[in-house]
Formats: C-alpha cells, structure tokens, sequence
C-alpha cells in the first residue's frame, strides 16, 4: 500500500457538537488506511462554487474499520469555512485530502509517555495513545483549557490514560490554572521519558521548555499555527513556514504540512514564529526579521 495522499469524495456519516466543539466523520476508506497518528486531513470548504479556495486542515481524533474506513476530527466553528461545515449533514459529500504531514514518531521500546494537550487539537492525541498503548507503553495525560467546555477528551482521557491531569483557567474541572501549572508534577509522577503535544502554539511553547529543562525530548504538532496560515496542506502555498534549527546548528525555514506538522520542540524557534529570523538560510535582509502573514512575506 503506497503512503501517498489521496483526494477523495468523502460521505458525511455523522456531526455532533461535543461541548464548545464539532466532531465530523468521514467515510474515506483509503484516508483511513494510510493515517499514522499525527497526520492531517484538509477539506475543501463552501461547496462546488464556493469562492473559498484555501482548504481547511484538522489533525484526526481517530479512524475506524467500519463502513469500509472512516475518519473522525474535531473542530472548532471559528471562521466562515469551519461554520459551512458544521452545517453539513449526513450523507452530504466533502472533497478530502489525506492523510497529510509527518506522523509522531513511535518509541522502539515501551517507555512512559506524557500527551498534552489544549483545545480541539487535543483530539490528535487520542490516535497516537491507542498505538502507544498496544506498543506496550504507559500513557499519561494532560489536558488544558480556558473552561470545562473548551477542554476535549477529558473523560477518555481517564478512561485510557494510566493517568490524566486536567487544568481549567475558571477552576470549573480540575485544578484550577494552566498547563504550565500542573505538567511539571505530572513529569515527575509519570516519570516521563518522552512527550508528546498539540494544541495552541503558546502552550506548545510551555511545553517544550518544560520538557527541555527536564531533558526529556519533545514532539509538538504545530496544528495550530498550520490553521491560523490559512495553508493549503500539501506545502505549496507556502504560507506555513516557520523556523526549525538543524542538527547542524543552523536555521531554516519549514513548512509545517509537508515538514511537520510534528516537529521536535526544542528546533523550533518560538520566540521567531511569524518571522524569517535574519540568521536562516535565504533570509532576504542581514539586519531585520521579515514579518508574514497568510499573504506571505512583506
């Protein structure tokens, strides 16, 4: 079976809301047969004539044998494209690209392992727990949010994880306070060997120098920031480019669908998202870091 991605018209089997959030499954046998916990999906948004031409790109909470194959991801109705679809019923078709990106890589060994997570894109987690799970490895959680309805998986968190730690700003489920707050004890409790993370780009950046102070290694999926582009999700707009050093010291500038969207936290350079740093490789100025945006740089 080849890993190439596919596009497909995909059958809408289900939406639900699940708290502040939408859950949508998809029929798409030949998405699901290729995914590896950490890919992506994008979905064309608006309908046939619609004017909206940039795909919309979520992380996928999990895929099923049945009907064939299916895909499930969860979403927030924040813009324009994401409302068309959670408006969409079953039976209605989505044109799918898919799997997308570079998956989390996989331990050789069983070994503890601590997933954290923050909003929608916590449910990218749940994928990589079940195959950690059956590689033999501890799984422990830690989820985040603003409020109880804007913090996802909590409950199957409980239900799966050997642990599972969840913080709320408002107090309103768990401890009251962030991520940040907790995930050092969890480390500890855990006695985690490795960490894996997605959900917002600040958290993801908390995480990782937690994670470095502790020197344990990291992997981040920068979904958010993948979203936030308005990237096509195949690396050819080139809208999603941020810095990464090398293992040679030196900086360049990725794209995170096709390079990521999983990347070692600690070659991220965090502090630079959202510009070309004057140090990286093909940086247009010596002096200034160039600022970008979804229309590229300027």
């Amino acid at each position: 079976m080849s890993d190439a991605p596919v596009q497909t018209s995909a059958t809408v089997l289900t939406v639900r809301q699940v708290q502040d959030y939408y859950a949508m499954t998809l029929v798409a046998p030949a998405v699901a047969e290729r995914f590896r916990p950490g890919q992506f999906v994008a979905l064309a948004v608006g309908g046939e004539h619609t004017a909206r031409l940039m795909r919309r790109c979520f992380g996928v909470y999990e895929v099923k044998s049945d009907y064939g194959g299916t895909v499930e991801f969860v979403f927030a109705d924040r813009d324009p494209g994401t409302a068309w679809l959670a408006g969409r019923r079953s039976r209605d078709s989505v044109d799918l690209v898919g799997p997308l990106g570079r998956p989390f890589r996989l331990p050789r060994d069983p070994v503890s392992c601590l997933l954290v997570g923050g909003g929608p894109g916590a449910a990218s987690l749940f994928a990589l727990a079940d195959v950690l799970r059956r590689r033999g490895c501890p799984v422990h959680f830690v989820l985040g949010g603003p409020d109880a309805r804007r913090v996802f998986g909590a409950r199957s968190a409980q239900r799966i994880g050997d642990s599972a730690t969840v913080a709320t700003a408002d107090g309103s489920l768990g401890t009251a306070g962030t991520v940040a707050d907790v995930l050092p004890r969890a480390v500890d409790e855990a006695a985690a060997e490795v960490v894996y993370a997605c959900g917002p780009t600040a958290l993801l950046r908390t995480v990782t120098a937690i994670a470095t102070e502790y020197g344990i290694p990291s992997q981040v999926s920068v979904e958010e920031f993948l979203q936030e582009t308005g990237a096509c999700g195949t690396g050819l707009c080139l809208t999603c480019v941020l810095p990464i050093v090398g293992d040679d010291g030196v900086t360049r500038m990725v794209r995170a669908c096709a390079d990521g969207p999983v990347l070692r936290g600690e070659r991220v350079r965090w502090g630079d998202l959202g510009t070309i740093p004057f140090d990286a490789i093909g940086a247009p100025g010596a002096h200034a870091a160039v600022r970008f945006g979804a229309e590229g740089p300027r």
